[in-house]
């Protein structure tokens, strides 16, 4: 209904006359309806109905609920102990636990301040039993029919396990689920995403250095910064229902933000706005970051994207390293004659035929910063800070690439992280939603991992750019180049990073679509399926999805009634 009548509203304005509107325009009231109706009916970026989503979590359900019921992890007696996090609402969470046969139980009352919590918490440590596991849930929250051993079975050897999640409406119906990535430390420091229904391998909950914790989300990230190896596992059915409110959401982040203050040199920040933790990493010294932009001729993109750079980034100490790839469009030419008289700016020329990888690493060996940035020609900054933030993260010791939230010309997004799988290679997160939206579950707003990020904005380490052997010139030369950068990277041992705070525009065509001459195709085509055969594990799943949402859409979605049909064995 809301996508029909903004459709219908569109029509309408169409007829009104130009002097008109543009004097509606002016009227700030009906601007911010009008923009806030278009986000919300999805129009433009195809975001699911909620009637959308709970059809097809109906469908999911069947499925999930068949093979938990049918699973031989059913019948394993399986028990454990558990620590409720509240003191409103124990009863109906108690009640959830003796159903599944747990009679162990701890309650933490978290109305009091956080240091009577810690000690509170102290206390009940030294009493669990680490011959079983233990499960932390908020008062409130629920376990799902038959949870428990899907828990247990999950948890394996891991320090914990965490499931997706869902609520119970009014009606007693499971709604709103909340299908998550596998552990993604920088998602749960922006948005505490690990809330409640965690089972922990005991001994390793006891060993955690104790702290000022009043909840759950705070907890699991003290056992992460403690000991950033720790292994954590996800279980992607939906074990636990939530009985969540507003006021636990910006609790959590607040108790969040003070857990990481106590561990790592950071300005954290609350949005009350977004709802989301913002982080600005500190570094020791300012390192000298490289931005290589290649380009032929488009002297104006050039132009925009360099003015912008020099005259709004906040961190000063880069150079531009322009790379000419055979430009012959005379206006362009003088212009970047007048560009190589600028102290930052150095242009090279790189004759021959376009190959953005090799032009890349050419301008990499001409660099002389401690870090790379690929830049496109026709990126235009909007943050100041954009490279602040971005080279905060890509300093820290566990962080390869950096990529940025890039806009279309008209306020879209073009790319908020990569997703594997995405049209059976690869695609771009939330691609087409507002500036301003959200995102799933706040991941368009939040700074998080993903496997990978596109090279229109990246920053590297260019120690990390060398281990690798920089971007592969012979198999991908101009598509998937940085999908497969990204990923090599990450077999470093480190975590590729979605940087919401720093937005750019990348002024690329909407409708501009694929090369369709028959050499190109055939070229893309080769791309395609070197980097569907090479990473052909990651594509299965990308660690920072679900595969409970589709592939055939960048928007989040719950998978299609056609996908869905395939075996859910996952759990």
């Amino acid at each position: 209904m809301k996508k029909t009548a903004m459709r219908s509203l569109r029509a309408a304005l169409k007829l009104i006359p130009k002097p008109l509107k543009d004097k509606l325009k002016k009227n700030e009231t009906l601007t911010v309806f009008y923009v806030q109706a278009i986000r919300k009916s999805g129009l433009f970026y195809g975001a699911p109905t909620k009637r959308e989503t709970q059809k097809a979590y109906n469908r999911y359900l069947i499925n999930q609920d068949r093979n938990l019921i049918s699973s031989p992890q059913v019948s394993v007696n399986t028990t454990c102990q558990a620590i409720i996090f509240g003191a409103e609402d124990t009863e109906v969470t108690i009640a959830s636990l003796k159903t599944q046969k747990v009679n162990t139980y701890f309650v933490v009352s978290t109305d009091k301040e956080p240091s009577e919590i810690g000690a509170e918490i102290t206390s009940i440590f030294s009493n669990l039993d680490e011959n079983f596991p233990t499960l932390l849930l908020n008062a409130g929250d629920t376990l799902a029919e038959n949870a428990l051993p899907s828990f247990m079975a999950a948890l394996g050897d891991a320090a914990f396990v965490y499931s997706d999640t869902d609520e119970i409406d009014s009606k007693g119906k499971r709604c709103r689920p909340r299908f998550l990535p596998c552990w993604n430390p920088d998602l749960h420091i922006s948005t505490a995403y690990v809330l409640s229904g965690v089972l922990f391998n005991t001994r390793e909950l006891k060993s955690i250095s104790m702290g000022e914790y009043s909840d759950i989300a705070s907890l699991v990230g003290e056992a992460w910064l403690s000991n950033p190896d720790i292994n954590v596992n996800h279980s992607t059915a939906t074990l636990v229902h939530l009985n969540l409110s507003d006021k636990s959401t910006t609790s959590n982040l607040y108790a969040l933000k003070n857990t990481v203050l106590r561990h790592k040199h950071v300005l954290i920040e609350v949005d009350e706005q977004t709802q989301v933790n913002r982080a600005l990493w500190h570094f020791d010294s300012q390192p000298l970051v490289s931005l290589i932009i290649p380009t032929k001729n488009s002297k104006e993109l050039v132009k925009a994207c360099i003015e912008s750079i020099r005259e709004k980034t906040i961190y000063k100490n880069y150079e531009i390293l322009l790379i000419d790839n055979g430009s012959d469009e005379e206006a362009s030419i003088r212009y970047f004659e007048t560009l190589a008289e600028l102290p930052e700016v150095h242009v090279l020329n790189y004759p021959g035929p376009f190959n953005y990888s090799a032009i890349n690493n050419f301008g990499v060996k001409h660099a002389k910063g401690q870090v790379v940035g690929l830049i496109n020609n026709d990126i235009e900054v909007i943050s100041p800070d954009w490279l602040t933030y971005m080279v905060g993260h890509v300093m820290r010791d566990d962080i390869g690439c950096v990529g940025a939230k890039l806009l279309y010309s008209d306020g879209r997004i073009q790319h908020a992280g990569v997703v594997l799988g995405y049209g059976g290679g690869a695609g771009h997160a939330h691609k087409h939603f507002p500036r301003y939206h959200p995102g799933y579950l706040k991941r368009l707003a939040a700074t998080q991992n993903y496997s990978a990020v596109t090279a229109a904005c990246l920053l590297v380490k260019r120690s990390h750019f060398g281990a690798v052997g920089g971007l592969d010139e012979e198999n991908l030369a101009v598509a998937f180049n940085d999908v497969d950068f990204c990923l090599r990277i990450r077999k470093l041992g480190v975590r590729n990073l979605y940087c919401a705070e720093a937005e750019l525009y990348h002024h690329e065509s909407v409708s501009r679509g694929l090369d369709i001459s028959p050499e190109k195709a055939a070229r893309f085509n080769r791309e395609l399926e070197y980097l569907q055969t090479k990473w052909s594990h990651v594509i299965k799943h990308d660690p920072a999805y679900n595969p409970n949402l589709t592939l055939k859409r960048e928007n989040f979605a719950l998978k299609t009634k056609e996908e869905q049909s395939v075996l859910l064995d996952s759990y």
